[in-house]
């Protein structure tokens, strides 16, 4: 599986970004898909999160502001940006994952252990 993020840029604050995520080399075996941050100086970090089910998952930070979405047929996971804040300012990874977690599924285990796969990052600028 190999993941291609893109639609990063500078942005106002208050504005809106799409970012995208695609797939290629076996979406039908990715359960799980995220987002990920990494600001300078800053660990990564959690943003969103999307079943093969479309159920989905927001860190506190951009709930009601974020909107993840995917789309099998074309092979790609988006990621919908409005509101935007100078703290927004990071480079955004997607994340892919293969396992089929037991039942219940749990949240925080993805969180905690995402999948193998990852995108190369794409830069998100916020600017005053």
């Amino acid at each position: 599986v190999q993941l291609q993020a893109s639609g990063g840029g500078l942005v106002q604050a208050g504005g809106s970004l799409t970012l995208s995520c695609s797939v290629s080399g076996g979406m039908s075996s990715v359960v799980t898909m995220g987002w990920w941050r990494q600001a300078p100086g800053k660990e990564r970090e959690f943003v969103a999160a999307v079943t093969s089910g479309a159920n989905t998952h927001y860190a506190d930070s951009v709930k009601g502001r974020f909107a993840i979405s995917r789309n099998n047929y074309q092979n790609t996971m988006y990621l919908v940006m409005n509101s935007l804040k100078l703290e927004d300012t990071a480079v955004y990874y997607c994340n892919a994952d293969t396992k089929k977690w037991p039942s219940p599924f749990r949240w925080s285990d993805f969180v905690a252990w995402p999948g193998s796969y990852w995108g190369q990052g794409t830069q998100v600028t916020v600017s005053s």
